[in-house]
């Protein structure tokens, strides 16, 4: 049997922006594969229609919804869709992000309040939707996609303090999640992904990827996959005692500490 089995998930931002595996299509395509009935949710319906294609050649089933979920109506027309469509709801994948260079002194204000609607606001109005329908169905599992930038204080050529203070704030949002409906079967937990190579990063070229892998203690780059099968995992009853829980996927960089010598 499939490991998601009768259950029916949400991944948000699913659709690649570019050529290859992004995170968002990785995990929707291993939850279709575990045996999941996949909404597939994008600004584009183009791509995401693409992305359905690919899954139901599988053999899986999935569906698509367009919408943009940093406004309230529409992150409540995706659950509706969902629980219409499918009859339930079991796991949402708050997978949509943007990024935007600066260190503090040279941030701007619109980018500023563009990534917290983005990052966070988005995870927010999904779980805040996706609740309710999780209580109906008995539980369920809600993955917030954080990064490293989050995590760590790291230091890069343009800076990225919008970026790492909305992906810090998920880490926060998952702990309020996870205590509040623990009661209820409905877990909340965060992946911190590391230097994955995804159409995300294609612009920083070869050399600035060969860098990031530099960084890493396992001295490799990671893939859209690794984050999907760590998705497909918090999503499973595998990990039915598992909530509040920050799993990072990045080749080992959370737990490197270097001190001055």
């Amino acid at each position: 049997m499939g490991r998601l089995d009768g259950k029916v998930a949400i991944v948000t931002g699913a659709a690649s922006r570019g050529e290859g595996v992004g995170n968002g299509k990785a995990v929707a395509i291993l939850s279709a594969r575990e045996g999941a009935k996949v909404l597939l949710v994008n600004r584009s319906a183009e791509r995401a229609e693409e992305l359905r294609e690919e899954i139901v050649a599988e053999g899986g089933d999935a569906a698509v919804f367009a919408g943009d979920v940093s406004k309230a109506p529409d992150a409540a027309a995706m659950v509706d869709c969902a629980v219409e469509r499918y009859g339930r709801l079991d796991i949402l994948v708050n997978n949509v992000g943007i990024g935007a260079p600066g260190r503090v002194e040279e941030v701007d204000e619109d980018d500023w309040h563009n990534l917290l609607n983005v990052n966070m606001t988005t995870a927010m109005l999904g779980s805040r939707a996706a609740v309710p329908a999780m209580r109906e169905s008995g539980g369920g599992s809600i993955i917030n996609m954080s990064s490293i930038a989050g995590a760590l204080g790291l230091i890069s050529d343009t800076g990225a303090a919008a970026y790492a203070a909305t992906k810090a704030g998920l880490h926060g949002l998952t702990l309020s999640i996870a205590a509040d409906y623990a009661t209820e079967g409905i877990r909340c937990n965060c992946i911190i992904i590391g230097s994955v190579n995804t159409p995300m990063v294609a612009r920083l070229g070869e050399e600035g990827r060969e860098r990031r892998r530099q960084m890493v203690p396992m001295q490799t780059e990671g893939t859209g996959w690794d984050i999907g099968w760590a998705a497909v995992y918090l999503a499973s009853d595998e990990a039915r005692w598992v909530t509040g829980v920050f799993l990072p996927v990045d080749g080992g960089l959370c737990a490197l500490r270097t001190w001055p010598r």
